[in-house]
């Protein structure tokens, strides 16, 4: 990677981090939130649902955004909008101004994946390593913001903990903001479409829509299909996993100098952590083998390991912790790949857009999963949860088959399909 590559890498790397710290240490608040305030497994999950969904909602403005202004400009006001949204999380006197402080939370996060990720698209040459490198820096905050949390918590309230997630933000800003770039050098570096250094984007509702049909074509089509089978895969498994994980016999809270520790909140962060090497694996993939061929033995092994999660937990400490860890490497190993396929079957002008739909179909429609996995634990078993998310990824494999087979007229970099 030269310099242009390693700093737009790096930006991009501070902003996903800071994403999933606070993204997935909402989990980790769900346990503290049911004890805290008048509110049911199902109604808190609806809440948190409707604060992921809005990611989704907002990802498609965000995407004509950042085909339009500067990715950088975008992500720095994200990221300081995700941290006014948590301070008022932090001082929530009930469940309603809860339910405010995490909308305004999904309203500031949707500004990211489309453009952090319509940045490293057209920015970087060496493109699958930059997502390799981007999604292992999402995984670090991904674990250590939950480890960091399940720690604090046992020593502090969950109001404390969440106030003390605006440091590291307000540092990412300051760093972010002082890194220099070239936002379309990869581009141009592939010779891609020259409109991608435009920053035009859609000025008017027909342009949008003229934008939209190029853009949909018949791979694109399929891979945006993807985009929300693994959307509700990801929300339904990890938005309730620590409570889960914390009824089981196995983790029962230890004691220790006159604290309560709880197990399963450390093996959650670990299997975080572990998805972080997945990330990594999943970006040096594509850059070796067939993009088609690792999508769907991806989502067969999802498959496979979400019908393997629950026989694991009676099966002793050793296998669940296997279990665990391998579908953490798992589900996160998918994420880059999924973004490989998006920069492949898109226009380069029209990546913001692209990544905009997406993100919209994987946390928008994807978010069902939190309410779906909240309304399957009130009304039934972990069982019934696990069965439904390797469904849906048993159907994702499928229509990667079908992408596979459409792949031999697939577009490269900017050039339309002839679909």
């Amino acid at each position: 990677m030269d310099r242009n590559d390693r700093a737009v890498t790096a930006f991009a790397m501070l902003g996903h981090a800071m994403f999933h710290t606070y993204e997935l240490v909402i989990p980790i608040f769900v346990v503290s939130w049911l004890e805290a305030f008048s509110t049911t497994t199902a109604f808190l999950g609806a809440v948190v649902g409707a604060s992921y969904a809005l990611i989704g909602v907002g990802a498609l403005p965000s995407g004509l955004l950042a085909d339009r202004y500067s990715s950088k400009r975008l992500i720095l006001v994200c990221l300081l909008g995700m941290g006014a949204a948590f301070a008022v999380v932090a001082g929530a006197p009930n469940v309603a101004v809860l339910t405010i402080g995490l909308v305004l939370w999904g309203a500031a996060a949707s500004l990211y994946h489309p453009a952090g990720l319509a940045l490293l698209s057209r920015g970087t040459k060496e493109r699958g390593t930059a997502f390799a490198y981007h999604g292992a820096a999402g995984n670090v905050g991904v674990a250590t913001g939950p480890l960091l949390a399940a720690v604090l918590l046992a020593f502090v309230g969950w109001r404390a903990v969440a106030a003390a997630l605006l440091v590291p933000v307000l540092l990412a800003v300051v760093v972010g903001a002082r890194l220099e770039f070239d936002e379309t050098a990869g581009s141009s570096a592939r010779g891609a479409d020259v409109a991608a250094t435009d920053r035009e984007g859609p000025r008017s509702l027909a342009t949008f829509l003229t934008s939209s049909r190029r853009l949909f074509t018949v791979g694109f089509g399929l891979v945006f299909a993807i985009g929300i089978l693994y959307g509700v895969y990801y929300r339904a498994t990890f938005t309730f996993l620590p409570d889960i994980l914390a009824d089981l016999p196995l983790f029962d809270p230890v004691p220790l100098a006159g604290r309560s520790f709880e197990p399963s909140q450390y093996v959650y962060s670990g299997l975080l952590l572990v998805g972080g090497i997945g990330q990594y694996v999943g970006g040096k993939l594509v850059d070796r083998a067939r993009l088609e061929t690792v999508l769907v033995g991806g989502y067969a092994a999802l498959v496979v390991v979400a019908l393997a999660f629950v026989p694991s937990t009676n099966a002793g400490l050793a296998p669940l912790l296997v279990v665990a860890g391998i579908l953490g490497f798992l589900v996160f190993m998918i994420a880059p790949i999924n973004q490989e396929a998006i920069s492949t079957y898109a226009p380069a002008d029209a990546r913001g857009l692209s990544f905009g739909y997406t993100y919209t179909a994987i946390f928008g429609v994807g978010a069902i999963g939190s309410s779906l996995a909240g309304l399957i634990l009130t009304r039934s078993t972990p069982a019934a949860l696990f069965a439904v998310v390797a469904a849906c990824a048993a159907v994702a494999a499928l229509v990667g088959g079908a992408l596979r087979r459409h792949s031999g007229r697939r577009p490269r970099d900017g050039v339309t399909a002839d679909d």
